[in-house]
């Protein structure tokens, strides 16, 4: 019986993993029609009574902003050029100063996001937490750099029911995705953290603070040049 049972637990995660394989392959050229968190925010909002509407259009890479590329990379995972989906430094910090107590740091790269958002559901459970690794090393082994900025961007939630960068800028500022400048750029990702309680539009003084940051960290990052080495970012 013992047996059987890891038998059948193996034929599950072999169906799994080669499941799964084959749709981030897919989803290397294919737009997602959606993601795991537009779902779960409709189920939130059916158990609530609260109806929701619930904004995306998927924007290709050349009609986005290049100032909100930079602006999420400068403001959410500066070492994203570099690293093969995990920020070590990061998570080694996020764990020494959560060991201290009070408010909780992330350290989630923007390929660990893209796996959280597109795939996997909210909280912070060992599972979920495995889930995230496996589908962030599919997504760094068979994307580019530039595909995950891409998806990212698509998929990643400005407020309440609005979901990538076309529609945070209609609902925000009333332009295009590709019109946004480095001030906006800037606002929306410096709400990134927190796009539910925090407003790109009507930004407070913390969130102005770091937009400003963001815009700092924008220019040393060097814009077009930084935007041109991911598109040769090591890939087969």
């Amino acid at each position: 019986m013992q047996r059987n049972l890891f038998r059948r637990l193996f034929i599950l995660l072999k169906w799994f993993a080669v499941g799964s394989f084959l749709l981030v392959l897919a989803l290397r050229w294919v737009p997602p029609p959606g993601s795991a968190l537009m779902v779960e925010r409709k189920i939130e909002s059916w158990i609530d009574g609260t109806p929701i509407d619930l904004q995306r259009t998927w924007q290709p890479w050349d009609k986005i902003s290049d100032e909100l590329k930079i602006a999420v990379i400068a403001g959410e995972d500066q070492k994203f050029s570099e690293h093969w989906g995990f920020d070590v430094d990061a998570i080694q910090a996020a764990v020494l100063h959560n060991e201290k107590g009070g408010s909780i740091r992330g350290a989630s790269t923007l390929s660990q996001q893209v796996s959280k958002n597109l795939f996997l559901w909210s909280g912070r459970s060992y599972v979920r937490k495995g889930l995230e690794a496996w589908f962030t090393v599919l997504i760094e082994t068979l994307w580019s750099k530039q595909r995950i900025l891409e998806v990212y961007l698509n998929s990643v939630e400005w407020d309440d029911g609005v979901f990538g960068a076309q529609a945070a800028a209609e609902h925000h500022f009333h332009i295009n995705a590709s019109q946004l400048s480095a001030q906006q750029a800037s606002q929306l990702a410096a709400v990134l953290p927190n796009p539910r309680k925090w407003s790109a539009s009507r930004p407070d003084s913390y969130v102005a603070n770091r937009a400003a940051w963001i815009r700092q960290q924008m220019r040393q990052l060097g814009g077009d040049d930084y935007l041109a080495s991911l598109n040769h970012s090591r890939k087969f």
